[in-house]
C-alpha cells in the first residue's frame, strides 16, 4: 500500500536566549524594509539551505554568524555543509559578508559583518544598500582602550617618567607611508614578511596606491586577501599584487563645505566562497569571478560528496530560479 510522503526537511531550531554573541562590531546585521515572517519564507530553497536560513533569520543582530559557531548550534551539518549553505544563501540574495573599517576612540580595526535579508534581494539592491552602509554616519560599536598586560603594568611602575629633552626637528628622511604599510604587512600576514630592503624597493609602488586615495589598512587587506597555499617569494608576490591590483583613480571630492559626518569608510564585500574582498558591484551574487565561474561550471560540492542526494545541491539551477523569481513583478 502506498504511503503518503511528507516533507523530510527538518524545522530549524529556534535559537535560545543563550545564542552565541559575536565580538563587538561583528556578527549579524539585519537590513531594513523586510516583509514580516511567514511560513512560506525560504520555501524555494533546498532542505539544508532552508534549515540554515530559518535559524539565521531568528537570530538577533550581533549574533555570531561564522561557520564554526553555526556548525556548533546546528549539529545536523558540519562546517563544510554550513559554508556551502551560506554561499547558496548569498547567491539567492539573502546575505552578504562585508568587511569594513571601524574607527572609534582613536583606534582603527577591520570587522566582518553578515548583512541578512529575509526577503531575497538582487545584486543592484545589495550594491545600493551597501554603498549607503559605507557612510561614516552609520553607528558602530564602541572600541574600548587596550588593556595593558601585567608586564606593561610592572614596567610602568618600575621606570619613572623621564623628561624628554628638547631635540632637533623630526628627521626629514622618516619612512614613507608606503614603506610603513609594507613593513606592517608581515606582522599581519607572516607569509608576506618583507625585509627592510624589500620595503624600500616596493615603496614606490605602494605610494601609487596612496596617490589614488586608499589608506594603509586598505592596502594591507588587499595584499593579504585570498593568498595561495604556497608563496615562494614574498617580495615577488607583493610586487605582482601591487602592480595587478592597483585601484582605479577616483575624482577627488570638493573640499569646500565638506562635512565630517559625510566621510565614507572603506567597505568591501567578501566572496561567500573564498573570502576574497572587493567592491559590491564586482561580486555579483556574493561571489568573486573565479568562484562564480566554478559554480556555473557545476564544480562538485565537497560537503555533498559524503551523502549525495539526487536532485539536491544544484546550485547553478538555484541561481537561475532565484533570479527569475526576483525579476517577476
Amino acid at each position: 500500500m502506498a504511503t503518503q510522503q511528507t516533507s523530510s526537511a527538518p524545522s530549524a531550531p529556534a535559537p535560545s536566549r543563550s545564542y552565541r554573541q559575536a565580538r563587538s562590531g561583528y556578527g549579524k546585521r539585519s537590513v531594513p524594509a523586510q516583509s514580516p515572517p511567514q511560513a512560506a519564507d525560504f520555501a524555494l530553497l533546498l532542505e539544508r539551505e532552508r534549515y540554515v536560513a530559518g535559524y539565521v533569520d531568528h537570530l538577533p543582530d550581533g549574533a555570531a554568524m561564522d561557520i564554526k559557531s553555526l556548525a556548533k548550534d546546528l549539529p545536523l551539518y558540519g562546517q563544510m555543509a554550513i559554508g556551502t549553505a551560506l554561499r547558496t544563501l548569498a547567491v539567492a540574495g539573502h546575505l552578504r559578508h562585508v568587511r569594513c573599517r571601524v574607527e572609534t576612540l582613536g583606534q582603527s580595526r577591520w570587522v566582518t559583518r553578515t548583512f541578512w535579508s529575509r526577503t531575497a534581494r538582487d545584486n543592484e539592491w545589495w550594491a545600493s544598500h551597501l554603498a549607503g552602509e559605507g557612510a561614516a554616519g552609520a553607528p558602530d560599536a564602541p572600541v574600548g582602550p587596550p588593556v595593558p598586560t601585567p608586564q606593561e603594568k610592572l614596567a610602568a611602575l618600575a621606570v619613572p617618567q623621564q623628561r624628554k629633552p628638547a631635540g632637533p626637528a623630526p628627521d626629514s628622511a622618516a619612512p614613507s607611508p608606503g614603506y610603513l604599510a609594507l613593513a606592517r604587512l608581515g606582522r599581519i600576514e607572516p607569509r608576506l614578511a618583507l625585509s627592510a630592503g624589500d620595503c624600500a624597493a616596493l615603496e614606490r609602488l605602494a605610494a601609487e596606491w596612496f596617490a589614488r586615495g586608499v589608506d594603509a589598512d586598505y592596502l594591507i587587506q588587499a595584499l593579504a586577501a585570498g593568498l595561495p597555499a604556497l608563496i615562494g617569494s614574498p617580495v615577488g608576490f607583493v610586487r605582482r599584487r601591487l602592480t595587478d591590483k592597483i585601484p582605479p583613480r577616483l575624482p577627488s571630492a570638493p573640499a569646500a563645505g565638506r562635512d565630517a559626518s559625510a566621510v565614507r569608510r572603506p567597505l568591501l564585500v567578501e566572496c561567500a566562497e573564498c573570502g576574497r574582498p572587493g567592491p559590491a558591484d564586482a561580486l555579483p551574487d556574493g561571489l568573486c569571478r573565479p568562484c562564480r565561474t566554478a559554480v556555473q561550471a557545476g564544480a562538485p560540492d565537497p560537503a555533498d560528496a559524503a551523502t549525495p542526494l539526487p536532485g539536491e545541491r544544484d546550485v547553478h539551477a538555484l541561481v537561475g530560479s532565484m533570479r527569475n523569481l526576483m525579476r517577476t513583478p
